[in-house]
């Protein structure tokens, strides 16, 4: 581990959340010093430090170990790309608009990948009030429920999260020739088609 890249990480993750060496060292327990010396790469932090250390920081905890934060490429504004997460932890649904490392109950997600049109699920759509009503031919029951809906369109996109034994029917809005995906918790992400 390099001792110099390291602390410089630490000094120039601080200075971006505009802390003082002091208000770290008070939320760790230690001296403002000890921090000094960590930034100047003298030493590294007590490996029980590390956890809240990433935390006070904002930064996931390999990276600050790594002494590197590597730069994504310029998120080009497509919403098209747009990448949905689940953690199988918690079950929380997270979307980037490009590439990103999202973590989740302490373990690195991988973007879902949508799977091919023979797990589709079954829908209905009709047009009512200028929005699509979509009904999913889908058990909403904690087993095997659709955990959320995302619809895509180039600029934009609809979130809405789903729960067990909620309505298997909801609106969207009316974007003609947007992506439909659906989340089910046994099915995984399946892309839809509305053709309307």
């Amino acid at each position: 581990m390099d001792y110099a890249k390291t602390g410089h990480l630490i000094a120039s993750l601080r200075n971006e959340k505009e802390l003082t060496q002091q208000q770290v060292a008070d939320a760790l327990g230690i001296t403002n010093k000890t921090v000094s010396k960590w930034e100047c790469g003298l030493g590294l932090p007590d490996t029980s430090l590390w956890p809240d250390l990433s935390v006070i920081l904002g930064v996931d905890m390999t990276k600050l170990l790594a002494g590197e934060m590597p730069k994504n490429k310029p998120d080009n504004g497509n919403i098209n790309r747009a990448k949905f997460y689940v953690c199988p932890k918690c079950n929380n649904a997270l979307m980037s608009t490009g590439d990103a490392s999202i973590y989740c109950c302490g373990r690195r997600l991988l973007p879902e990948i949508a799977s091919p049109g023979e797990k589709a699920i079954p829908i209905k759509v009709e047009l009512m009030d200028n929005e699509y009503y979509v009904t999913a031919d889908h058990p909403m029951i904690k087993e095997d429920f659709i955990l959320f809906a995302a619809y895509v369109k180039a600029d934009k996109v609809f979130f809405l999260r789903l729960y067990p034994e909620q309505s298997n029917s909801f609106r969207i809005p009316y974007w003609p020739k947007g992506k439909l995906y659906l989340f089910s918790t046994t099915k995984g992400l399946v892309e839809q088609k509305i053709n309307i």
